[in-house]
């Protein structure tokens, strides 16, 4: 039986983090860059179906295919992909690309180039689910900081969302960080794609380039990390978020119960991952971490793939996987223990806020891994440093000509930013609530808060 995912990735950075997860997915999974499986282990191909689908070729071993849909406004990324290593993997007739490209300008990609391409990749998304079993939903892989990931990618989620109302979007965004920017004009981007995330997407993943330049830098020991380094980076935790999607398992095997378990209200589905252990591969032979370890590594701001200070936030929810030979009882006391430890920095009106995953297959080449989804209310520092910088240049209505020149109105922005303003003070709003708070009195910042409210402490995690 089919729980498929249909995996679409926009823009360049959609489909270079797209290429190194699938190069990721196929090792776990037994499977050579054409699709065969040369694996051993039964559970390999159990759930392999949920995102690629068998192809009987007569005469040969059965040749497993991706279920995904390769997307850009230029034709310079899908055509590296075509002719790179796993040029052989994917269905040719699931590339789509434009010409021109959207030149980082959200609204090219929204309004005008990306609106031209989208119905026809609307009809290759339709080609691509008729003939599954059960789909499950879609995972969206883009940036929200160019043209093309944030303004395509979010008007195609709209579509879809339009044309499959009842099944699970969710995203995997890329964004924008100050220390490591691409283009000017990024925070406008990011905004007005934010705006649309609130509304089309039912849970993104953010991943943003500093705290993964952080990572490969501090911990991985690269000096100047190369895209590729990064974006490894990214496939590791995506295919530890994807576990329980893609391997047999008791919790949150699909999108729904994964979104069921992190999602205490819509609007606040934007989650952090985290994944433990990284290390610089020079050390490896001295890496062997205890379940105690694994786990305080997962709450550390160091293992984040946001840069934000979880001490700064209080967990609504979270979700916990474990890989690799780990007893239940020991990752469900490690879990326990920690929550105890730092009762304050989780929200004491959701119980047993922190779901735990196992899944007995490690990563490759590691013995144990985990990975953590949190839903924080600390990742309101992230939309706060966005919110910051389009305000400075949209007061002066910087590059706004780019925008409006595309047909834009300027009312667009306006609106954009009150939504993702709103989206800040609900965060806090809920950092804040207490148990005895009365439904509907919750206090704001600025006002008189609930003085045990939200006592932030500035001391990291205790460990074991």
């Amino acid at each position: 039986m089919g729980r498929e995912i249909l995996n679409v990735q926009v823009g360049q950075a959609g489909n270079q983090v797209g290429e190194a997860f699938w190069h990721m997915l196929l090792a776990e999974h037994g499977l050579d860059t054409s699709g065969n499986y040369h694996g051993s282990d039964p559970q390999q191909l159990e759930r392999l179906n949920v995102y690629f689908t068998e192809v009987d070729i007569s005469g040969s071993a059965d040749k497993y295919v991706p279920r995904s849909v390769q997307v850009d406004l230029e034709s310079g990324v899908c055509d590296r992909i075509k002719s790179g290593s796993l040029g052989r993997l994917f269905r040719p007739d699931t590339f789509i690309h434009g010409e021109s490209g959207a030149g980082n300008n959200w609204a090219k990609g929204y309004y005008t180039e990306g609106a031209e391409l989208v119905d026809n990749i609307l009809e290759v998304v339709r080609r691509q689910t008729e003939g599954y079993d059960a789909l499950q939903g879609f995972q969206l892989i883009h940036s929200l900081g160019g043209g093309t990931g944030a303004g395509l990618g979010t008007l195609l989620l709209s579509k879809i969302r339009e044309e499959f109302p009842d099944r699970m979007l969710a995203t995997f965004s890329v964004l924008p960080s100050p220390k490591v920017s691409e283009t000017v004009v990024e925070p406008y981007n990011a905004i007005l794609s934010t705006n649309q995330l609130i509304d089309s997407s039912d849970l993104s993943i953010c991943i943003d380039n500093e705290a993964l330049y952080e990572i490969t830098t501090r911990t991985l020991k690269v000096k100047n990390p190369a895209f590729d380094t990064l974006n490894e980076v990214v496939a590791r935790v995506m295919c530890g978020v994807s576990t329980s999607l893609r391997f047999p398992g008791q919790l949150n095997g699909d999108l729904r119960k994964l979104a069921l378990n992190l999602i205490p209200f819509p609007r606040l589905h934007f989650l952090m991952p985290s994944y433990a252990p990284f290390y610089d591969p020079n050390a490896k032979s001295f890496q062997m971490s205890s379940i105690p370890e694994l786990t305080q590594s997962l709450f550390d701001r160091k293992n984040l793939l946001v840069a934000c200070d979880p001490r700064f936030g209080r967990y609504l929810t979270a979700y916990t996987i474990f890989r690799g030979k780990v007893s239940s009882k020991e990752a469900e006391y490690a879990v326990q223990q920690l929550q105890t430890k730092n009762s304050s920095q989780f929200v004491e009106w959701i119980p047993d806020n922190i779901s735990v995953g196992l899944c007995s297959v490690p990563p490759v080449g590691q013995k144990q891994a985990a990975t953590c989804l949190a839903n924080s209310t600390a990742i309101q520092e992230l939309f706060k440093r966005t919110h910051g910088q389009f305000a400075a240049m949209y007061k002066r209505k910087a590059f706004l000509h780019w925008y409006t020149g595309e047909g834009m109105e300027e009312m667009e922005f306006t609106e954009a930013e009150s939504n993702v303003q709103d989206l800040i003070a609900e965060y806090q709003q809920y950092q804040e609530a207490t148990v005895d708070d009365e439904e509907g009195e919750y206090e704001y910042e600025g006002e008189e808060a609930d003085g045990n409210a939200s006592v932030v402490s500035d001391a990291p995690l205790e460990e074991e």
